[in-house]
């Protein structure tokens, strides 16, 4: 079942940092999920550094925060990569 959940929220946070970083057209379903995923494990890891105790294991807002500051980072790393620039 935490699977299921990990998925439909990545997805979410996946969608909601494309549409702030501007990538929503060129990105599907997939991608957003991997966006959201990988991009919790990026937010769990700032969130060390500075101090916010973010866990992957609870459900918490501070922890969806950092999630989506986890895949908008994740996303401007990719923008860079692929154009030379942030939007």
């Amino acid at each position: 079942m935490a699977w299921i959940i990990a998925i439909i929220v990545g997805g979410i946070i996946g969608w909601l940092a494309s549409l702030v970083m501007n990538r929503d057209a060129s990105m599907g379903i997939f991608w957003n999920i991997v966006v959201g995923i990988v991009g919790s494990f990026i937010g769990k890891w700032i969130g060390s550094l500075i101090g916010i105790g973010a866990t992957l294991t609870e459900f918490s807002v501070p922890g969806l925060l950092m999630s989506l500051l986890g895949a908008i980072v994740l996303l401007g790393i990719a923008n860079m990569v692929q154009r030379g620039r942030v939007r």
